[in-house]
């Protein structure tokens, strides 16, 4: 009888005992880079998606998910990151209007500049370039950002361009674009509908900012800042790189061609663009896994991804692939380093405890 309660106790433990899922396991960590954050949730407001990609033998594909503190309502800045659905909009409106393609040259009217949408889609991905962000962002303009992306079920809302004066204004600029080597044509400025305050939780943060030299003491509020949470990037992500797995209406409907460029974009290098410096290090916008040594990247891991660092938030969206492991994953991931609470004064913890984060997060479910 003994025995049998003790054998009956054993299956008990057993049954209760739950596996811990691959991010369990990472975010438990002893590694002091993932238990630095651990200790400190409420600091770090981070928010993860993990995914496996699995291959049948008949090359079907299915998901496996997990998720961390993931949470559409609370509100984060995600910085560069909006850059991604931008470019590949930039791409899907070419190739539906037909007019242009990526390899066109332009300027923005008042601007000698000129470019290609190629190359600027190219300075995006490799060193998250904000000019080329802001050429593509006159070209669609506000209000078809968010059509195009709420008409794929990606929740978003991009408001304004990046680092320059009158961010948000509501006309765009024209185009000026080449139809050949003599003849251009300009696009017609569009006027976007005024932009509406955000309603989410936590939208005030911290306890002050800068403006120019003085500091104002209250809460910076981001309700007309972009929005882009960890959920909508994860799924564009998905959208894009499995685009036949869901319906025609949420597909980004690009040629064969610009989705190639698309894809070899993605997984640019810095020194692969031209930019040599010793500042460009592989892992410059290469956060997970990478970010936080100057070591080339092994060519057994390819990463497509698109990061975002700016008031303290690092953000990186990532397809990683491990040949050695033949191993395919997505993960999408934000941390928030702002000790002080102060915003605009340049004082954030990227390279002492964001960026180390993402890198060893990365390596515990990328490498492990």
């Amino acid at each position: 009888m003994r025995m049998l309660t003790l054998l009956l106790l054993m299956m008990t433990i057993s049954c209760n005992t739950v596996e811990k899922t691959p991010l369990e396991i990472a975010l438990s960590s002893d590694n002091e880079k993932i238990k630095t954050v651990m200790n400190s949730l409420e600091k770090y407001e981070v928010q993860i998606l993990y995914t496996e990609i699995h291959r049948g033998i008949d090359n079907s594909i299915s998901f496996k998910d997990f998720s961390f503190q993931v949470d559409d309502s609370t509100y984060f800045y995600p910085a560069s990151s909006v850059k991604f659905p931008v470019a590949v909009l930039a791409l899907e409106k070419m190739n539906e209007e037909k007019v242009i393609d990526r390899n066109s040259k332009f300027y923005i009217e008042g601007d000698s500049i000129e470019s290609t949408f190629a190359r600027e889609i190219n300075k995006i991905f490799a060193v998250s370039d904000n000019e080329a962000y802001n050429k593509l962002f006159e070209y669609l303009g506000q209000d078809e950002i968010n059509k195009r992306l709420n008409a794929k079920g990606i929740r978003s809302r991009i408001s304004h361009r990046l680092s320059t004066e009158n961010s948000d204004d509501l006309p765009t600029k024209p185009l000026v674009f080449y139809v050949d080597d003599s003849t251009t044509t300009t696009s017609l400025e569009i006027i976007n509908k005024p932009i509406e305050n955000l309603n989410l939780h936590r939208i005030s943060k911290g306890v002050g900012y800068m403006e120019g030299d003085s500091l104002v003491s209250q809460p910076k509020d981001f309700s007309r800042k972009n929005y882009l949470p960890i959920r909508s990037l994860h799924n564009m992500m998905k959208q894009l790189i499995f685009g036949d797995l869901y319906p025609k209406n949420m597909q980004f409907h690009l040629s064969k061609e610009d989705r190639s460029f698309l894809l070899n974009s993605m997984r640019l290098l810095p020194k692969e663009a031209g930019y040599t410096s010793d500042d460009y290090y592989d892992g410059y916008v290469k956060f997970l896994v990478y970010g936080d040594t100057k070591e080339s990247i092994p060519d057994y891991i390819e990463i497509r991804n698109k990061v975002g660092y700016a008031y303290g938030y690092l953000i990186d969206c990532a397809y990683i692939i491990n040949e050695k492991t033949s191993k395919e994953y997505i993960i999408t991931a934000t941390i928030h380093v702002n000790e002080n609470g102060i915003y605009n004064d340049d004082t954030y913890e990227y390279e002492r405890i964001g960026i180390p984060f993402l890198a060893e997060l990365g390596r515990q479910l990328v490498l492990k």
